[in-house]
Formats: structure tokens, C-alpha cells, sequence
């Protein structure tokens, strides 16, 4: 009998640590790399309506060793900035010191796709369509440019 109390015991811990697992693999929907190779980062991001009838935004700090800081904006909706240094405060998206122009990436028949090479970094985004009717999903590569043009 102690045998089998066991035995249950150990199954709920596994059941437990696997859902644990799970849950945390999905949160992480981007993936950073140091490889000079591949991307810096590199993932999917999803813009939805919230209760206010806006689409939200996500901001990236990226902090590299060996590069500057800077902010990358996705959305909301269609909308993508990259700043220089980070700000706790929002900046706006049309503001000069966005380097992203276009800001707003253009829908054309259900399709979007947008490349930069700015600052040292290629941006490329597209849209892979959405798991709800209220939401879009952006597939976000970000790597360094091939270019010439940096700041640091």
C-alpha cells in the first residue's frame, strides 16, 4: 500500500513539473541569440484589441554586449519604432527619433511584410495572420545589418 502512495506521489509531481514546463515555454514567445549568425532576436508577437478598443504594444529593451541600448516598439497594430537608449517613459511612434519610416506597415489583401536597415540593425517583420478576430500576429526577425550605417 505505501508502494502505491508513492507511486502516485511521483506521478503527480511529474504531471506537475511537466504543466509548469509547458506554461513556461509558452510565455517565451522571442528568442535571443549572442551567435553573430543568427538572429539577435527573433519571434512572434501578437497585437490584439483590448477592452478599450485599442491594440496593445510591446516594447523590447534590447541590451547587448558591445552595442548601445535601444527600444523596439511592435505595434500597436501595424505601427513598428526603434529608438536609441531606453526610456521608462513612452515615446511617440511619429516622433523624429524614430528611425523606422515607415512606421506604420502597410495590409495589403491580408499581406504585410516590412524590411529596415538602420542604425546597424535589419528589421524584417511579417504578417502571419491571427489566432482571433481581434488580433494579428507579426513573425519579428531582428539581426545585425550587413550595412555600413550604425551608431555605435
Amino acid at each position: 500500500m505505501a508502494s502505491q502512495a508513492a507511486r502516485w506521489q511521483l506521478i503527480s509531481v511529474f504531471t506537475v513539473a511537466a504543466c509548469l514546463g509547458v506554461a513556461a515555454l509558452s510565455q517565451a514567445q522571442f528568442s535571443s541569440s549572442s551567435d553573430r549568425s543568427a538572429p539577435m532576436l527573433e519571434g512572434n508577437w501578437q497585437s490584439c484589441r483590448e477592452a478599450d478598443g485599442q491594440y496593445s504594444e510591446r516594447v523590447y529593451d534590447g541590451k547587448w554586449p558591445g552595442r548601445d541600448a535601444f527600444e523596439l516598439h511592435m505595434g500597436p497594430y501595424h505601427e513598428f519604432a526603434l529608438f536609441r537608449g531606453i526610456q521608462t517613459d513612452h515615446r511617440a511612434h511619429v516622433s523624429a527619433e524614430n528611425l523606422l519610416k515607415p512606421t506604420t506597415v502597410a495590409v495589403v489583401g491580408n499581406r504585410a511584410t516590412q524590411t529596415w536597415d538602420v542604425a546597424g540593425l535589419h528589421l524584417e517583420v511579417a504578417l502571419a495572420g491571427g489566432s482571433r478576430e481581434d488580433c494579428e500576429s507579426w513573425f519579428v526577425s531582428l539581426r545585425r545589418s550587413k550595412s555600413t550605417s550604425s551608431w555605435y
